[in-house]
């Protein structure tokens, strides 16, 4: 368990104080993948490096398996440190040594022996998939292997937790897949706990458990994945879900429409069962309605579906009412729906 207590921490800018984080109190659950998210200077970068004290707070405490971080000295603090991996956004190799050389690199900061290293670093090429660069320079590799190597060499000492800071926001789509994958692989094989930070929602619906939303320095919302997928409450969080799933329904849309009354419009979301289920067709057959869907999408977190449809009913209201009234009954979430400008 990584838990903040209170947590503040601000700066001196030109005179001015610039609070980074205020007031933060968040928890994350030992052996889980767990993202923040927030937009440019929302404080995110910050917080995750409180986490191994590459930035200390000005009040607050870091508690990490129960032990105070903020309170170590020195030399406890580089032991604790040892235990903590950290992937960054642009890799940080060292241009002049070799792939071999980049992974063990903090090995021999820890004094490993020869043997030891050369069996660690067989192991992590392998588990990487890149055994066959090892005396490659990192200019010779592509993004993703780069990355990788980033990885491999945040893993060699055998850490319990590993912090991710944008770890795929410079990578194409699809060596950002690969890298999430490895990075599920990680979690899932090791048990090791992994903190992302990143502004993009799709990295969290594809691998993160638990998710916080951040905005000016505070935690504006926090849960697991399927929660704030399927009920964000924030206007934030809401702007980061319209981003992998549509909240509203495209005016364009609605101006093919013979019949525009926006009051006939509606949003019905799924969540798991109901999400598998024909209860539109049953709609349809049931009820003495007009139904015409308009626009439809589904994801599928941590092994649940989550899906959303913009319809529109047209008939008697009564009829429209006890249609909407089954829907509800079939375990579907039923609002009339804005329209997105």
């Amino acid at each position: 368990m990584i838990e903040f207590k209170n947590i503040s921490k601000h700066y001196q800018l030109k005179g001015q104080t610039l609070r980074a984080l205020d007031q933060i109190n968040l928890q994350i659950p030992a052996g889980s993948i767990f993202g923040i998210i927030g937009y440019s200077g929302a404080g995110k970068s910050t917080l995750i490096r409180l986490i191994n004290l590459l930035e200390r707070p000005n009040a607050g405490q870091v508690i990490i398996h129960q032990k105070d971080f903020t309170a170590l000295n020195a030399r406890e603090l580089r032991q604790e440190r040892a235990h903590i991996g950290m992937i960054f956004q642009h890799f940080n190799l060292l241009q002049t040594k070799t792939v071999a050389a980049n992974i063990e690199m903090p090995m021999k900061l820890l004094g490993w022996s020869k043997a030891e290293r050369e069996k660690r670093l067989n192991e992590l090429l392998d588990f990487i998939d890149l055994k066959h660069k090892k005396d490659a320079f990192p200019d010779e590799l592509s993004g993703g292997q780069k990355q990788r190597v980033g990885i491999a060499r945040a893993l060699a000492n055998h850490p319990k937790i590993l912090l991710c800071d944008e770890a795929t926001s410079a990578l194409d789509p699809q060596t950002t897949k690969s890298v999430l994958e490895l990075l599920k692989k990680i979690n899932q094989e090791q048990g090791i706990t992994i903190v992302m930070v990143t502004h993009e929602m799709d990295v969290i619906e594809s691998v993160c458990d638990y998710v916080a939303v951040m905005e000016q320095g505070k935690v504006i919302e926090t849960g697991s994945t399927l929660e704030i997928f399927s009920q964000p409450q924030h206007p934030t969080t809401k702007s980061f879900i319209q981003t992998v799933l549509q909240q509203q329904l495209p005016v364009n849309i609605l101006h093919n429409l013979e019949n525009q009354n926006q009051h006939s419009i509606y949003c019905l979301k799924f969540l798991g069962k109901s999400a598998q289920e024909t209860v539109i067709q049953a709609v349809i057959k049931q009820f003495d309605i007009s139904l015409n869907i308009l626009f439809a999408n589904m994801t599928e977190i941590d092994g649940a579906v989550i899906g959303q449809m913009f319809i529109q009913l047209l008939g008697d209201a009564a009829e429209i009412q006890h249609a909407i009234a089954f829907l509800e009954s079939s375990g579907v979430q039923v609002e009339q729906s804005g329209v997105q400008a």
